[in-house]
């Protein structure tokens, strides 16, 4: 067997110890998002010096202060936002890219959509050399959402925001669902899912969880101070 492919042995291994461990034992069952997860190789957007750790449960740097989130987060996000094979998302924070392979996994068609130019170009070169052909990549204020391809029976957020943006809400089509970290606190978030029922809007908490700011109009100003 070559290096190489005993590295790729290696890492399939950790692969599937991590959807065991810290996935099937935190509570993810659902087999769609169990599937997406196996199917989408992490290794490929860390940054190289971090393959070995690419099935760690951990957020990991990706550069230009921002994160690759931690599989379990990307698995429970996936989750609530109940994503059928027909449904059209929106991610909001595109990153290097590994969460929207995996809601590509699950939906007809992603838009994701990143507000640094440098991350989005790189996340669209990962993409698509790892052969997902149903992501649009685009470059903007994520905090307004899209509005081109509006609306969405799916929005999940993987940065966290003060409050719910009222664009993202208003994107959501009838029966949608909005996944998102909320909270006054920079650092240290709720995970809320918003659901849309006609012109009426449903919230739920889901747990405690901690991502970078989400920055942009509707979200955070730069270095602006915690709410009171």
């Amino acid at each position: 067997m070559s290096n190489k492919d005993k590295k790729e042995t290696e890492l399939d291994e950790a692969r599937a110890t991590m959807i065991e461990r810290d996935l099937v034992a935190r509570g993810i069952t659902d087999q769609r998002v169990l599937g997406a997860m196996r199917a989408v190789r992490r290794e490929h957007y860390v940054p190289a010096k971090l393959v070995e750790h690419a099935y760690d449960d951990n957020p990991l740097p990706i550069g230009s202060g921002q994160t690759i989130s931690q599989p379990y987060i990307v698995a429970a996000m996936a989750h609530a936002a109940e994503i059928s094979p027909s449904d059209r998302v929106l991610e909001v924070g595109t990153g290097s890219g590994y969460g929207a392979a995996v809601l590509a996994q699950l939906a007809a068609e992603v838009w994701t959509i990143e507000r640094l130019a440098n991350l989005a170009e790189y996340a669209r070169g990962v993409l698509a050399a790892d052969g997902v052909h149903n992501v649009h990549v685009v470059t903007g204020d994520g905090t307004l959402g899209w509005p081109e391809e509006a609306p969405y029976d799916a929005i999940v957020v993987t940065a966290g925001s003060p409050g719910v943006p009222a664009a993202l809400q208003g994107q959501l089509a009838v029966g949608g669902r909005l996944v998102l970290p909320a909270g006054t606190k920079r650092r240290g978030q709720t995970l809320t899912r918003v659901r849309r029922s006609n012109g009426d809007f449903s919230r739920e908490d889901l747990g405690s969880v901690t991502f970078v700011p989400l920055i942009g109009e509707q979200g955070w100003k730069p270095d602006e101070p915690e709410l009171a």
